[in-house]
């Protein structure tokens, strides 16, 4: 009778997972306009609840680990599009390259050359985003302006065949000081026009502004976000204890 129980209260559980999933799905989808892409964050989270957003209708993830976007690729449905969002390591390019549709975070010019390395070998052009620095916080990555320019001017970068540069991310403030915030997403959006303007007014592909999370995505669509990366907010709070 207890075993009758666990398993009964298990099942419980799990439809109102999946029913927490499909609904917060509808609720953030509602709120976007058609010019802005949903990325479900799913670090941290057991394929079983990136299953169900699928099912729900979800196609596109953000991992920040190369390891997981790997094995969470090999067992899930291959016509979703992986976004690589986390700070990437030279040494785990290989594991994503194959596969990988966009990296958010591409922060040094040294990255940026080792993924057009990585992805020579696989015959590939891997799209990616220019991620600069927005925050206050001095531990989130990222470029400044200066340094994209100058990474955009040098010879290493105009020799790039397997890489496009699709537009730019950037992380606002943790805070809850919404002018804080909306000023570090018009500043995003800026650095994104003078790109756009100096470097790829004739490239249609550069479109792309990933801004805004769970707490401040409504704000970066106000400011101009083609992307927002939510996570807690469709699968709930992140689990670290893996």
């Amino acid at each position: 009778m207890d075993n009758d129980k666990k398993i009964f209260s298990n099942f419980a559980r799990f439809l109102i997972l999946v029913t927490m999933i499909k609904e917060n799905l509808e609720k953030i989808r509602a709120t976007l306009p058609k010019s802005v892409t949903l990325v479900a964050v799913s670090k941290t989270k057991p394929v079983s609840d990136l299953q169900e957003a699928y099912d729900a209708g979800q196609r596109i993830f953000g991992e920040n680990h190369a390891l997981e976007m790997r094995d969470k690729h090999e067992v899930l449905p291959q016509d979703i599009q992986w976004h690589f969002i986390g700070h990437l390591q030279t040494n785990k390019i290989k594991y994503i390259i194959p596969f990988v549709t966009l990296i958010h975070s591409i922060d040094t010019a040294n990255l940026l050359e080792a993924v057009n390395k990585e992805a020579k070998k696989h015959d590939r052009v891997v799209d990616c985003l220019l991620q600069f620095h927005i925050a206050q916080e001095q531990t989130k990555f990222g470029l400044d302006l200066e340094e994209a320019r100058q990474l955009l001017d040098s010879e290493t970068f105009k020799a790039m065949e397997n890489i496009r540069i699709c537009g730019v991310m950037g992380m606002a403030t943790f805070t809850d000081d919404e002018i804080e915030v909306r000023k570090e997403f018009k500043h995003l959006k800026a650095i994104f026009d003078t790109l756009k303007k100096d470097y790829f007014a004739d490239q249609p592909q550069f479109k792309e502004i990933s801004m805004g999370m769970s707490d401040d995505y409504p704000i970066a669509v106000e400011e101009g976000a083609t992307f927002v990366r939510v996570g807690s907010k469709i699968f709930g709070a992140r689990n670290y204890n893996k």
